[in-house]
Parts: C-alpha cells; sequence; structure tokens
C-alpha cells in the first residue's frame, strides 16, 4: 500500500476523530537527535509555552510528561538523567523567571510537588476539542500516572 493509502486508510478509521502528526522542525532526518543537542545547552529553557497562543495547533501541556517519558524513561539512546531533566522544568526555569521562592525543595520555599508513579506514567492520544468560546478548538493530551500534587504545600490533586 501506498503511503497515502494508508493515510487515507488511517483518517477513514473508527469514528472520524483520527489526527496525523506531521513534524516539519526539530525532526531532522527522522530522528530528535538535534532537540537531544539542544537539551544539553545549558541555557536551554524546557517546558515553557507560548501561553497558550497556538492551542489549536500543539500541545504544550504535555511537555513535562512526554520529557519524563521519553527522554528520562524510554528512550533507546540519548536518555536524559532523571536529576537532569527535573532540574531543566524546575530550578533552571524558576531562576530564569527570577522565581526564588521556587525550584527547589527546601525549607522556605513553595513546596510545588508532583508524586509520580513511573511505571504509570503515560501521555495519552491527543484529541481535538471544541470547547472554548465561540466554539473555539484546542488539543487535548492526557496524562497517567501522577499520584498527587501539592501546590505550595497543599494537596490540590490525587490520581489525576
Amino acid at each position: 500500500m501506498s503511503p497515502l493509502e494508508a493515510l487515507y486508510d488511517h483518517l477513514a478509521g473508527g469514528d472520524g476523530s483520527q489526527l496525523i502528526y506531521f513534524p516539519i522542525f526539530n525532526y531532522n532526518g527522522g530522528s530528535l537527535d538535534a532537540v537531544r543537542q539542544m537539551l544539553d545547552h545549558p541555557r536551554a529553557l524546557c517546558g515553557l509555552s507560548d501561553a497558550g497562543a497556538h492551542v489549536g495547533t500543539v500541545c504544550d501541556a504535555s511537555f513535562s510528561t512526554f520529557m519524563l517519558t521519553h527522554w528520562v524513561r524510554d528512550r533507546a539512546r540519548g536518555k536524559l538523567p532523571l536529576a537532569q531533566a527535573v532540574e531543566m522544568m524546575s530550578r533552571r526555569n524558576a531562576r530564569y523567571l527570577g522565581l526564588t521562592d521556587r525550584g527547589a525543595i527546601a525549607v522556605g520555599l513553595r513546596a510545588d510537588l508532583n508524586l509520580i508513579d513511573p511505571k504509570r506514567l503515560s501521555v495519552g492520544r491527543p484529541a481535538l476539542v471544541r470547547d472554548l468560546p465561540a466554539g473555539g478548538k484546542r488539543f487535548l493530551q492526557k496524562a497517567q500516572g501522577y499520584v498527587a500534587t501539592w501546590v505550595a504545600g497543599v494537596a490540590v490533586q490525587r490520581e489525576g
């Protein structure tokens, strides 16, 4: 079957809500090696989004879960150490943004924490939903494996 026929079959399958991800940047040669090089740069900031300007084309909210599953746990080569990934998504960003009360676990800091079950951690398939005002659309990607979340030391979420 030709690639085009495979795409048509995929899109026509199920209830008609199938999606195709077509990366155009940072996927040179069919790999994420260029992204891995960027992640190694000491001034790379990870997990900072565009504040929702492109919610109909990308899902930035799943970045942290993808970082922990793909780059830390599942990648066959070029994995990131867990400590480096956590530092990149917490302390490094906090320092860059001048948020001196977060980014580390220490007395007197906010204590924004996630408790994660690494074996269950996963990112679901993206879904396009139209739940914004005037029927606006956005991509959602639900995660699993987050046992609990605390914000400023207060539990705000369990099993979600």
